[in-house]
C-alpha cells in the first residue's frame, strides 16, 4: 500500500520473530551499533568473498549468513555471470542459506555482507525474516565504484506518478482471485 510503513498485516506480527509488531521498523533490541569482534571476523569472509569474485570477473559483492555460529550460506554476485539482475550477493546468499536449512525463514540469522544492502537485497532481508544485517562497505563507496543505488533509494520516497517507469495497476474481474485461492487454502503456508 503506497505510503504505508506495513509490510506485513498485525496479525502476522506473531510470525515475524520476538519484540516485532508487523512494522517495518527496527526491534527495539536491534538499535545502535552493535558491532563485535565476531562480526568483524564475519565481515572480513564477506569481504574476502567480494574481492575474489571480483577476480573471477563477478561484481564486488559478497555475503555470509550465520545463524548461531555456523555460516549457513554464501553468495557472491553473479549478475553478470548468470544474466539474472537479481543475482545479487545478498540474494544469492538467502537461497542457499534457505536451501541449507530448508525452510525459508531465517529468523535467528545475521546476513553479514561487504556492502550496504541495496534496496533489492534489503527487501530480500525483510523478506527472510533475518535478525541483523551487518555490512562494511556503505553505498557512498558503492556509488564511487558506479553501483550507485541513490536513484533507488528516492524513487521509493517519491510519488509513482514521477517513477521513469510506468507502474500501472488496472483491476480486471478476476483480480482478486488469487488471493481468494489462497485464503480459502486451508493447508496453505503463511510467509
Amino acid at each position: 500500500m503506497p505510503g504505508s510503513a506495513r509490510w506485513a498485516p498485525r496479525d502476522r506480527a506473531s510470525r515475524l520473530g520476538p519484540g516485532h509488531d508487523g512494522l517495518l521498523r527496527p526491534r527495539p533490541h536491534q538499535r545502535g551499533p552493535r558491532v563485535t569482534p565476531e562480526d568483524e571476523s564475519w565481515l572480513s569472509q564477506a569481504v574476502a568473498l567480494a574481492t575474489a569474485n571480483v577476480a573471477d570477473g563477478g561484481g564486488p559483492f559478497g555475503a555470509v549468513i550465520v545463524r548461531a555460529g555456523v555460516v549457513i550460506g554464501v553468495g557472491q554476485n553473479r549478475v553478470t555471470r548468470d544474466n539474472d539482475p537479481t543475482a545479487h550477493a545478498e540474494v544469492q546468499a538467502i537461497r542457499a542459506a534457505c536451501r541449507t536449512i530448508e525452510n525459508f525463514s531465517l529468523e535467528g540469522a545475521t546476513v553479514y555482507t561487504s556492502c550496504e544492502p541495496c534496496p533489492l537485497c534489503l527487501a530480500a532481508c525483510l523478506w527472510a525474516r533475518v535478525d541483523r544485517v551487518v555490512f562494511a562497505a556503505d553505498r557512498h563507496d558503492a556509488a564511487r565504484a558506479g553501483f550507485d543505488d541513490s536513484a533507488f533509494y528516492d524513487l521509493f520516497s517519491s510519488h509513482p506518478d514521477t517513477w521513469p517507469m510506468p507502474v500501472t495497476g488496472h483491476r480486471v474481474p478476476t483480480a482478486s482471485d488469487p488471493m481468494d485461492a489462497w485464503l480459502a487454502r486451508p493447508t496453505r503456508i503463511e510467509y
